[in-house]
């Protein structure tokens, strides 16, 4: 078995004594969404969680972490951050703004903390993942564990599906 370096973001978890698992899985650069790492590791694409970057109009940006195969609600969004209307923020700006490429951006260890709202959702599992900061690699973690080392609001997020 080789050995997984340690990301950022892994270090200030350890750092803070909270628990995790490093889980790696095979990325496929042509397929960066969360239904392929839930088929790697196996698992609910309902515990597998997106990081989403959003700028809004009043706050500045704000992280949403959602189920992997859900859509963020933006009025949602909005509300529960204080804004009118927030977008996510062009990809571009991903790096510059939180230090992480997309497909590895985590929820912990940004370059600066970010307001946080986590899918109340979350409280369902024992666990869920989230990227460990680089692609390829996820924390499986508790979901209260993550709420509170992120200084996280849980709220709902998703985007009620619309029959078509």
């Amino acid at each position: 078995m080789k050995k997984i370096a340690k990301t950022n973001a892994a270090r200030l978890l350890d750092a803070a004594s909270v628990a995790y698992e490093l889980i790696p899985y095979e990325v496929d650069e042509s397929d960066l969404g969360a239904q392929h790492i839930a088929d790697q590791l196996g698992e609910n694409i309902e515990q597998v969680f997106k990081t989403l970057i959003l700028q809004g109009d009043k706050t500045g940006h704000l992280v949403c972490v959602i189920p992997g195969a859900e859509e963020v609600d933006l009025k949602k969004a909005a509300k529960v951050s204080g804004n009118k209307k927030v977008d996510l923020i062009p990809m571009k700006e991903l790096l510059p703004t939180t230090g992480y490429i997309r497909g590895g951006c985590s929820p912990v260890g940004m370059k600066k903390p970010f307001p946080t709202y986590i899918d109340e959702t979350c409280i369902l599992y024992d666990y869920i993942y989230v990227s460990a900061g680089v692609r390829g690699l996820q924390f499986k973690i508790d979901p209260q564990a993550l709420v509170e080392f992120v200084g996280a609001e849980t709220v709902d997020l998703i985007a009620e599906k619309t029959e078509s």
